[in-house]
């Protein structure tokens, strides 16, 4: 009875079962063979899954045990921006934990530190496996992200030394902030995360909110009706000034005027039928989808001391009042309270990030792919804050950084790179206007070291980097990355780039290859990876017309010389047993492509028991192979290995 009931338990839809049978997890499709063209395409997606987790597998396992590390596999995982507590990776975590709570683990150890064999990690990433192999194919906007981030270090610990500005001091509770706070995170299109510093303190998001409700606003009432109350350009004044445009409006949303005006639409147009109470609950709930359900909080203690100290303010809404900008029905009262809520909203600089990066991927969160916002929403927020999102800086960050940026007198800095990344940088020294010291400098030597300005040119500018192109993007580099990596017998590396789908089979200019390479250099390793796993010829020639087996000879590698020759021999044998009888005569084309057929095509074993049977051997533990039905092309190597590799 307890091992049905774990089997239950494990079943997650659709048709992928996870069943623990023989100390081992696996999942099998329970579909009926594909008769349709879009179930063809489906099997075709299935079989490159599963190549996908064979080489993953074979990219961290461990020589001697023959087992993967879960906890190396996770922090390979780390490096491409991906963390353990992506929403996105949580089936695998999950996973984990099953396989853990089954093996009957110590209570003290970590779910995290287990090691695997190729079926049970198989079946523990499948899920997410879509995800996990475009991380380690670099397919990522950022695609070197370990490179990219070392570079924000360094820009971030030469901010770290500015000692300028001094705290706001017009708010009693913001002058309590420690002046040696100094956070950034970042959080790209794809999830991609990196933090650093005092990211995890909370503060208040003052101004950082301004944008935000504007998103609301525009999404609910559309810019028409929007801009028919608040104006769109920059008011070259100070962001608290008693000054209204010249049609009585308030300039744009990002000062305290059209902020508080954004707010009283908020109140009377969006839900008038709400209560106070719920207009605040209402704008906290998009703020955390915003944020992929990262923390937002409230503080009541600034929303206290705000109020008090809210003198300007309060005269700023009677001068609106005054000259007739509110909406009809509008509660003053009311929309003062909602509008310090709105300022005195907690949170830190890693929900801030992702907030950022949702705006940066056109209202869409990266963490949890929801649709936030509409993308022209998006346009227009970015827009505003291009022209207006520094205070009275506005104009020379736009000359200097070319960027979207909001910043707030609680020290923060939210700065959008479209379709890139959205970054949030934390500092609670301010300069005179009221911007933070440190977040300016990082944003000013982020687009001296990057090519991310919005009029930077992508093709002729030089002297500047630009982490959204692939090291190794164009073919001749490839080539070279390639055969360095067989020529040092770095069998990881090949690996990666057979996950990433690169050909291994090309060549330089000389015709060498990267069997000829690691054969010259003795590296049996990768030789054998190559013949094995990537399937290469195994007797292609150079401009020479010297063999791998050659240049293993001329080197003085027996042992490599050795492995090629009888390699050689088992492909000339495979090639004549599948020589038709009518066949008289075949070329060299012929005999490579029998040869790579046959070492392809082995027939497998499913060790997972039918649906039927392991029904009824559920109390034994006891199950039969039966047929494969995914096929008999699974990776050269992966069905031998399992059948020898000691199950968990």
């Amino acid at each position: 009875m307890i091992a049905i009931t774990i089997l239950k338990n494990l079943r997650a839809p659709p048709l992928m079962n996870l069943v623990f049978a023989n100390r081992k997890l696996s999942f099998y499709d329970t579909s009926s063979t594909p008769k349709t063209k879009e179930d063809n395409a489906k099997l075709h997606r299935e079989q490159e899954q599963r190549n996908a987790e064979d080489v993953l597998f074979d990219m961290f396992a461990s020589e001697e045990t023959g087992l993967i590390s879960m906890g190396k596999f996770l922090a390979g995982l780390k490096t491409t921006g991906i963390r353990r507590n992506d929403p996105r990776v949580r089936e695998l975590m999950d996973n984990l934990k099953k396989v853990h709570k089954l093996n009957n683990y110590e209570t003290g150890s970590s779910a995290e530190t287990q090691h695997l064999n190729r079926e049970t990690f198989k079946a523990v990433v499948a899920p997410n496996i879509v995800l996990i192999a475009k991380a380690f194919r670099q397919q990522f906007v950022i695609p070197d992200f370990t490179s990219f981030v070392k570079d924000i270090e360094d820009i971030y610990n030469r901010c770290k030394t500015n000692t300028l500005g001094k705290l706001a001091d017009y708010i009693p509770q913001l002058a309590r902030y420690n002046p040696d706070s100094w956070g950034l995170s970042i959080c790209t299109i794809d999830g991609q995360r990196f933090s650093i510093g005092d990211v995890d303190v909370p503060f208040t998001l003052q101004s950082c909110s301004k944008p935000l409700t504007y998103a609301i606003a525009l999404e609910k009432l559309g810019p028409k009706v929007v801009h028919s109350y608040v104006g769109q350009e920059p008011s070259g004044r100070n962001f608290n000034e008693l000054v209204l445009d010249q049609n009585k409006k308030p300039h744009n949303p990002m000062i305290n005027a059209g902020a508080i005006l954004t707010c009283s639409l908020m109140n009377a147009l969006v839900k008038p039928d709400m209560t106070s109470a719920e207009i605040f609950d209402y704008t906290m709930s998009w703020f955390k989808r915003l944020s992929g359900g990262e923390y937002i909080g409230f503080n009541n203690a600034v929303f206290l001391s705000e109020r008090e100290a809210a003198d300007r303010n309060y005269a700023l809404g009677f001068y609106m009042r005054e000259n007739k900008c509110f909406p009809k029905r509008t509660n003053l009262k009311e929309v003062m309270d909602f509008y310090f809520q709105c300022c005195s909203m907690e949170t830190n600089c890693e929900a801030m990030s992702v907030i950022a990066a949702s705006l940066a991927n056109g209202g869409i969160c990266p963490t949890t792919e929801e649709k936030v916002f509409r993308p022209e929403v998006i346009r227009d927020v970015l827009s505003i804050m291009h022209s207006c999102g520094t205070y009275d800086y506005s104009g020379q960050f736009a000359f200097k950084v070319g960027l979207p940026a909001k910043s707030g007198v609680s020290g923060g800095m939210m700065l959008v790179i479209p379709n890139v990344m959205g970054i949030f940088a934390w500092s609670p020294p301010l300069d005179h206007l009221g911007n933070t010291v440190r977040g300016l400098q990082f944003c000013e030597e982020l687009v001296s070291m990057f090519n991310f300005h919005r009029y930077d040119n992508l093709k002729h500018l030089s002297n500047k980097k630009d982490p959204r192109k692939h090291r190794y993007e164009t073919k001749g580099l490839s080539i070279v990355n390639l055969l360095f990596s067989a020529a040092s017998g770095d069998v990881t590396a090949l690996r990666r780039h057979r996950l990433s789908g690169m050909d291994i089979t090309l060549a330089d200019y000389d015709g060498r290859t990267a069997l000829h390479l690691a054969a010259s250099e003795g590296h049996l390793e990768c030789v054998k990876f190559l013949l094995e796993q990537c399937h290469v010829p195994h007797n292609p020639k150079d401009r020479w017309g010297n063999l791998p087996v050659d240049e293993a000879e001329n080197f003085g590698h027996c042992h490599v010389v050795e492995f090629l020759r009888s390699w050689a021999e088992k492909a000339d044998q495979s090639s004549e047993e599948c020589k038709p009888e009518a066949v008289t005569s075949k070329t060299q084309a012929d005999e490579e492509i029998c040869s790579t057929s046959d070492l392809e095509t082995s027939p497998t074993t499913s060790p997972i028991p039918t649906p039927v049977e392991s029904g009824s051997r559920a109390g034994s533990g006891r199950s039969s192979p039966v047929p494969s039905d995914a096929g008999s092309t699974a990776s050269a190597g992966s069905s031998i290995d399992d059948k020898t590799k000691p199950g968990l």
